[in-house]
């Protein structure tokens, strides 16, 4: 079970995006929610140093937003990294 974790907001196009490709590999991966949460939208940017979402991790590497993990994607690194993350 791949460990990957992204803080999300429910109306991000980008966040949609970014889950849309890992359901589509079938990556399971928890969401945080930063939704009216500046308690959670703090923990966040202190994490990643960065304040939009999405923000992705998989394993211990901050992978960053939907770009970065398209691009991981298109170079054919993101299953590695999952797999890695395993």
């Amino acid at each position: 079970m791949q460990n990957v974790v992204i803080y999300t907001t429910r109306f991000c196009p980008f966040c949609v995006r970014a889950k849309y490709l890992l359901d589509k590999k079938g990556v399971k991966y928890d969401e945080i929610a930063v939704d009216g949460n500046p308690t959670l939208r703090a923990e966040m940017t202190a994490k990643a140093g960065k304040h939009t979402v999405p923000q992705i991790w998989v394993g211990k590497q901050h992978v960053g937003g939907c770009d970065e993990l398209m691009a991981l994607e298109r170079s054919g690194q993101l299953d590695k990294l999952l797999a890695a993350a395993g």
